[in-house]
């Protein structure tokens, strides 16, 4: 594995590299009791890390498992991880929780705890990106544990963007078991049209992202109109902007679906600048 800058809060002390964690008869390890959250530091903030700690500990519970650490104590430690690097570094922030002991469903006080504190980059939205539908659906809160970011979710979504990168796009739109659009594979999905933005209704398929709740009323303290509703992948296919929302880069342009080619808009764009208005304090 190639090194990284990081530095990892497990067993009680800070670990820099990328340290080993589960052992072989780790229950998670073939029974996938584990879940994770991420936020980000750029340009001197934090922006919802509260609320991203928060969810982190309400995964854990989702998944029977139990935080050894509170939502506040997480929060300090990660601050004190990103106190090790340079002011003002692009850091990828992972609470990682997961079972050492259990027999199907894991024993709560065997949870184990690891804090990552990552160097990573944002991403240049100049670049934008491409996407196209998947195959691959996201599952019903009927069959999977949606409640929570917990890794055994992940795989699903990994066949969604090996198949469309296999494709030549960078991105999967996936949809929900009747059919509707969900979201990407990694990140929230938007839309605009007509002047006015588009999200699909959070029906329990997906995460409602963070960030995806933040831009939703970011937009409309803006003035502008935001609709939570099903939407069609042929919606997508006349939008006059397609943008994500996700905790690694934010907010994102896309600028094509399938053969047709779009620019980024001014939605997308008013967007991303009420975001940082706020991750800054305004």
């Amino acid at each position: 594995m190639a090194a990284i800058n990081a530095w990892h809060f497990v067993n009680g002390k800070w670990v820099a590299g990328d340290p080993y964690l589960m052992t072989a008869w780790s229950h998670a390890t073939w029974m996938g009791a584990a879940v994770f959250d991420g936020a980000r530091a750029f340009e001197g903030v934090t922006p919802d890390l509260d609320l991203h700690c928060q969810r982190a500990v309400r995964s854990a519970n989702a998944l029977g498992l139990r935080s050894p650490l509170s939502a506040g104590e997480i929060q300090e430690m990660i601050e004190d991880g990103i106190a090790k690097f340079p002011k003002g570094s692009a850091l990828y922030l992972r609470p990682f929780l997961w079972s050492t002991d259990g027999w199907m469903a894991p024993a709560a006080d065997s949870t184990r705890i690891a804090i990552s504190v990552v160097e990573y980059p944002m991403p240049d939205p100049g670049k934008g990106a491409s996407c196209t539908l998947s195959k691959w659906r996201r599952p019903s809160p009927e069959t999977a544990p949606t409640d929570a970011k917990a890794v055994c979710l992940y795989p699903q979504a990994g066949r969604a963007s090996a198949e469309v990168r296999s494709k030549g796009f960078d991105e999967a739109v996936m949809l929900d078991p009747l059919g509707h659009v969900a979201e990407f594979s990694s990140a929230n999905l938007w839309m605009a049209k007509d002047g006015a933005a588009h999200t699909p209704a959070h029906n329990g398929c997906f995460l409602n992202g963070i960030t995806r709740q933040r831009v939703i009323g970011l937009l409309r303290k803006a003035g502008i109109a935001v609709y939570e509703r099903s939407l069609d992948y042929r919606e997508l296919l006349e939008a006059d902007e397609i943008f994500s929302t996700g905790n690694f880069g934010k907010v994102m342009p896309f600028t094509r679906i399938d053969d047709r080619d779009l620019q980024p808009g001014p939605i997308c764009r008013r967007a991303r600048e009420l975001y940082w208005e706020f991750a800054h304090g305004g």
